[in-house]
């Protein structure tokens, strides 16, 4: 018997029928005798729903009555979850976010999990009842609801699974694991068995949809197994393919095992949400870069790629960073707002643009990872607009209408197309 926790994502959760079919896939994992806990998302477009109202209400509401609005549609997921399962004579109930509690810290919209009291959910869950919870929400100290920022059912999966030391924790999504690269791209795109948590981390950052970036990175710290596998295959198959996010020494363990090699490059993730700006003229002298970036953090926007390009001949210098698409206008504004003191000439947006990045804990023991990414694109005539590197991934901006092109190149060239068959 294992202890295991699933989560299902809007799109499991999309409608009765769909809700049945989860229900299905429980009552088969029930029945083999494990305990299960269950956490879900809001039907598929119901948040964004929410937050229209929200918007509606007020252009500038209050986060705390929006974590209020917002956390409903996990609310209903749970419930008539439940209810489903009940109907199916397995015994379940549901436990909001305040009822185990679920205690959150920092701010509304944004919170983070901080501890979850299992005492009565592990009671429940050894008598033998299925534990439906919803995702995304939690309480804050003051016994407020709190929620944990988009994609933030991913997050509550995995804070659940490390609070009750569960053995696994299954990622239902609209996919049946990691691939290679997004699949719609590149047709021969493979999916992986294994993925460690630093890979995953990097890819989810860079763009790749199939789990948040957060919870990957608790994951991580906590030592949580989570497996990523499809909520549309047949619930009652036990073998399901799906990809494991495991340790680096696990993924050694496991190609020692079945004596391969390790792959240089995991996979390759594109996001278009970018946007580049460049602050003209800047003077080149001690803390004037950090007149831009100081003001930045404290908005919580989030700076990527940076390029400062020095000219010894005016003492000024260019400074080019990305921002995400949505915090552009804001950057902007809080940049005009500091002119004075950062003493820049103009200010120059970009939007059309994309980050293209290649992630493989291969790279650490393999030189010209970085060179063959520059030459493959070159060869397609695809300019660079901007480099950064970390230690296991290398990302370049490019401009938004080469972006496939680049994913499918790059993916050949670093010999990830599956074998034709």
């Amino acid at each position: 018997m294992a202890r295991i926790v699933m989560k299902f994502g809007g799109t499991s959760m999309a409608g009765m029928e769909r809700i049945r079919n989860v229900a299905a896939r429980v009552k088969h994992v029930v029945s083999q005798g494990h305990e299960v806990a269950v956490v879900v998302s809001a039907m598929a477009g119901e948040t964004d729903r929410l937050v229209g109202f929200c918007k509606e209400a007020s252009a500038l509401y209050d986060p705390a009555e929006y974590d209020v609005v917002v956390a409903a549609g996990e609310q209903i997921t749970s419930g008539l979850l439940a209810m489903t399962l009940k109907a199916m004579d397995v015994d379940a109930r549901s436990w909001l976010g305040w009822q185990l509690p679920i205690r959150t810290i920092e701010a509304h919209a944004k919170a983070r999990v901080s501890d979850i009291d299992t005492l009565d959910l592990l009671a429940s869950m050894r008598s033998g009842t299925v534990a439906v919870i919803p995702g995304f929400q939690g309480m804050m100290a003051d016994g407020r609801v709190s929620t944990l920022g988009r994609g933030g059912s991913d997050t509550s999966a995995v804070a659940v699974a490390a609070a009750i030391k569960a053995d696994r924790c299954d990622i239902y999504t609209d996919v049946d694991g990691v691939y290679t690269t997004d699949p719609r791209i590149v047709a021969r795109a493979r999916k992986l068995d294994l993925v460690t948590y630093e890979e995953m981390l990097e890819l989810a950052s860079v763009g790749a949809k199939v789990l948040q970036t957060r919870s990957v990175g608790l994951a991580m710290k906590e030592g949580v197994v989570v497996q990523v596998l499809s909520s549309f295959d047949d619930p009652t198959q036990d073998d399901l393919p799906g990809t494991l996010i495991v340790s680096d020494v696990e993924l050694e363990a496991k190609l020692k095992e079945d004596k391969m090699e390790r792959q240089l490059i995991t996979g390759i993730a594109h996001d278009k949400n970018e946007a580049k700006i460049i602050v003209t003229r800047v003077p080149d002298k001690p803390g004037a870069v950090a007149n831009i970036f100081v003001p930045l953090a404290d908005a919580a926007i989030n700076v990527d790629m940076i390029i400062q390009n020095d000219s010894k001949d005016t003492e000024e210098t260019d400074v080019t960073f990305t921002v995400p698409r949505a915090d552009l206008a804001r950057s902007v504004d809080i940049l005009e707002a500091n002119k004075d003191a950062i003493g820049f000439r103009r200010i120059i947006t970009d939007t059309e643009v994309a980050k293209i990045s290649v992630v493989g804990v291969g790279m650490r023991s393999h030189a010209g990872v970085a060179a063959t990414m520059f030459k493959t694109l070159a060869e397609r005539g695809i300019n660079i607009e901007a480099i950064s590197t970390s230690e296991i991934k290398v990302s370049v901006l490019i401009d938004e209408d080469e972006t496939e092109l680049a994913v499918r190149v790059l993916h050949t060239a670093y010999g990830l197309d599956a074998p034709v068959a």
